[in-house]
């Protein structure tokens, strides 16, 4: 199975915030930057928050992509912020996590895991975070994007069963991408080890590239 390369073709969806501005320019230096399409809020007015945003984003974009890259996703929304404590809890800020990081990628899945080819090896990538291990939750805290973010885990974790039934060489994976010095990031950093999200970018190249279907 071939590794992106050029003359394929990849989508960046929230390419507007620092890991998926990262990713769409290592992606540009694999295939080409002509090789690369791009969807954000800012630049488009996609609002993965709204199913016919998404609907109306996948008609105009074509296909198909050797990758589809989801980049979006947040700590804070709006003036909500992670909770340190769940008496901190509340639905609206339960409602805005789920709406951003497990809702919105849902619906993305829907919308454009067909624009992924039938015959050869494709990914679908979906940025989650370590923090939504259920197993691995040592600290409490944050418990609406905990949550949200271990939807989105279940969320790819099924489709991943599903688009393999018409789409054998697809790969669909939520990944990791580490602590990455971004905007979304800086108030969180503290003395976390962090990388750029350029290093992160590649990292996470280097992870789809090994993978396979299984």
């Amino acid at each position: 199975m071939s590794k992106l390369e050029p003359g394929m073709r990849a989508l960046v969806i929230g390419a507007s915030g620092g890991i998926g501005r990262a990713m769409a320019m290592a992606l540009g230096d694999r295939v080409g930057m002509g090789g690369v399409a791009t969807l954000s809020r800012s630049a488009d007015g996609l609002d993965i928050g709204y199913e016919a945003s998404i609907s109306a984003a996948r008609d105009r974009v074509g296909g198909p992509f050797d990758m589809i890259f989801v980049a979006t996703g947040g700590l804070t929304v709006g003036h909500l912020g992670p909770e340190r404590t769940i008496k901190a809890l509340s639905v609206e800020g339960l409602e805005a996590q789920f709406r951003l990081n497990a809702i919105g990628p849902a619906l993305l899945l829907k919308h454009f895991h067909d624009l992924l080819p039938r015959d050869r090896r494709a990914v679908f990538a979906v940025l989650s975070a370590r923090v939504g291990s259920i197993g691995d939750n040592r600290l409490g805290g944050w418990t609406s994007y905990r949550a949200a973010k271990s939807a989105v885990n279940q969320i790819v974790r099924t489709a991943s069963i599903e688009i393999a039934r018409k789409r054998p060489k697809a790969i669909v994976v939520a990944l990791h991408p580490g602590t990455v010095r971004t905007e979304m990031t800086e108030k969180y950093l503290a003395r976390h080890p962090s990388v750029s999200a350029e290093d992160c970018a590649q990292n996470l190249l280097n992870v789809m590239d090994g993978l396979t279907p299984e």
